[in-house]
């Protein structure tokens, strides 16, 4: 975790953030019918209770493990540009651990808590730039606050329509909302999907991880699809269009790579 907290300090000193990169514009206003607070502080407790039950059964990977170390020195040269898209995330308590299960999948709870299970890495046989492309994903969700839209919008639903106006417009029951449900079980449009994808191949890119790999990543995502559903896509939906979304923005985010290798080889 000291890599973690390295990164985090660096973030005082980096400069700041040049204008090109991604532009996905400001995060949808219905989150903030949700307060964030709370959220992060249900993400962190149910967080704990994954670690706990992982532990219980020898599941949880030690600090000294090689893919905990590898996953957390991704992590730790990708969390210093996590404030272009969320000022507040520098300050978050953040974590990254690994979990035994042949399950393919991963994710980031809101406040920056990190898992990743050993099937997507031994599965799909992983480079550092393909585990940073997910990575970079899934951080993105927490950072344009994904799961802090659904649940408002979820709950909007549940008091009807008749109460819209009112909610978003006079703000009466701003901040008001009850949480409960299981985050990880949340599940995020396909626009959330797309946006993800985006932001993460900027954070990946800036980190100095190639962008190119997400096309890697998600040919051999169909590829293992296609001898078994993968519990990742279940979450996750594919679409045909994905790669092709992600080859459209590889043009905005190359210069940020070739940026980050360059500044890399100058220290």
């Amino acid at each position: 975790m000291r890599a973690l907290l390295a990164a985090l300090l660096l973030v005082l000193s980096l400069p700041a953030t040049a204008a090109e990169g991604v532009d996905v514009g400001k995060p949808s206003a219905v989150r903030n019918l949700v307060p964030a607070g709370a959220l992060e502080k249900q993400a962190a407790q149910e967080y704990e209770q994954l670690k706990r039950q992982a532990a219980s059964k020898q599941a949880l990977g030690p600090d000294d493990h090689p893919q905990v170390r590898r996953l957390r020195a991704i992590a730790a040269r990708m969390i210093p540009y996590v404030g272009r898209f969320h000022p507040r995330a520098a300050q978050w308590k953040w974590e990254v651990n690994l979990i035994g299960s042949k399950q393919i999948n991963a994710f980031c709870m809101p406040g920056g808590k990190i898992a990743f299970y050993t099937g997507i890495l031994d599965t799909l046989k992983l480079t550092d730039d393909e585990v940073a492309m997910v990575m970079g994903h899934e951080i993105a969700h927490a950072l344009r606050e994904h799961a802090r839209e659904r649940v408002a919008k979820s709950q909007i639903t549940q008091l009807g329509a008749n109460l819209l106006g009112e909610l978003v417009g006079g703000g009466r029951y701003a901040g008001a909302f009850q949480l409960g449900g299981n985050l990880l079980s949340l599940k995020f449009s396909r626009d959330d999907e797309s946006e993800a994808d985006v932001v993460g191949l900027d954070l990946a890119a800036r980190a100095g991880f190639d962008p190119r790999a997400g096309v890697t990543l998600w040919q051999k995502m169909t590829a293992a699809n296609s001898k078994a559903p993968l519990e990742f896509l279940s979450t996750h939906p594919a679409g045909n269009n994905r790669i092709k979304e992600i080859e459209k923005h590889l043009p905005e985010v190359m210069p940020l790579y070739q940026q980050a290798r360059t500044s890399s080889t100058a220290r």
